[in-house]
């Protein structure tokens, strides 16, 4: 069955929107298209979309011409529906996602954490072994001096399931089989949780290959694979990462005063120095750089 355009051209922050189809039976590939949109669109826009995990192909894309973005997303026929309503959500909270990235924006993390801890305490099937709070947040919630810029949750391969259908109106990608650029092929699903003007993007998976698994990996989808600690919320209870994770990626962006922070947090806790020297050797760090953060947290 040929390519289908089932909604759009729409708009939305500086890009022309496009929503398409391609079906092998029940297996259907929905693709989020963007283009620059010009004045067409109130555009130009702020800022590229590949921060949000979308893919600048090297020729031009079918929908959206030579300068166009796209998603991809491996998902039943039946749930349509849902994929239109993702779609829409996405273009709608996509200009405050960009002036967050680009503008400085401020990130409302504690309300929409709030939102997202309310509705998983009220599902019975989502247990403490199924998620946990990760990257930069689990770091602020640790004590480090930071701004999360978003919310990356840990989950279990039901967990995948359960947070998507407890955040179903909050999605802004389908629960599906897709391509994260940072992580391969995956189960996921993201969210902006809040409203149009003012949210968080919330995202979460779990790898397809578990072969692709590596030790002490933080986002594995596999318990027991993570190095977990308790951090309270609100009164409530609940399992971050350690933060050696937020250190070495923040390490890697070259971002010193957030390095600075959660270096903090690390020595407040005590170093996991089994983690931190595992992370580190897996990291793009040059070894001079490794061997100084680990001097800056190892007493």
């Amino acid at each position: 069955m040929p390519t289908e355009m089932i909604s759009g051209p729409d708009l939305g922050a500086g890009y022309l929107h496009q929503l398409s189809t391609d079906r092998d039976g029940d297996r259907t590939t929905f693709t989020y298209h963007a283009q620059d949109g010009g004045q067409d669109a109130n555009g130009p826009p702020k800022g590229p979309l590949d921060a949000f995990g979308f893919v600048h192909p090297p020729s031009s894309c079918q929908f959206g011409g030579p300068r166009c973005w796209h998603r991809r997303f491996l998902v039943p026929f039946a749930d349509t529906p849902r994929v239109r309503q993702t779609y829409n959500r996405n273009r709608f909270v996509l200009q405050t996602m960009i002036d967050q990235r680009f503008d400085r924006l401020a990130v409302p993390i504690e309300p929409a954490l709030a939102e997202v801890v309310e509705r998983i305490a009220k599902d019975p099937e989502l247990g403490p072994d199924d998620w946990f709070v990760g990257g930069s947040t689990a770091a602020w919630l640790l004590g480090a001096r930071i701004a999360p810029n978003d919310l990356d949750l840990g989950a279990s391969r039901r967990g995948v399931d359960r947070l998507a259908a407890d955040l179903a109106e909050y999605l802004i990608e389908p629960l599906g089989t897709t391509d994260w650029p940072s992580a391969g092929i995956v189960r996921a699903a993201r969210a902006f949780v809040g409203t149009f003007a003012a949210g968080a993007r919330v995202e979460w998976s779990v790898p397809l290959d578990p072969a692709s698994v590596a030790p002490l990996a933080e986002w594995s989808g596999r318990v027991g694979v993570a190095r977990l600690v308790r951090a309270t919320f609100r009164e409530r209870p609940i399992s971050v990462s350690r933060p050696e994770y937020a250190l070495v990626r923040a390490a890697e962006k070259g971002a010193e005063e957030r390095v600075r922070a959660i270096a903090d947090s690390v020595r407040t806790l005590g170093a996991d120095v089994e983690l931190l020297d595992v992370l580190l050797e897996r990291s793009t760090l040059p070894a001079a750089r490794r061997e100084a953060l680990r001097r800056s947290v190892v007493v």
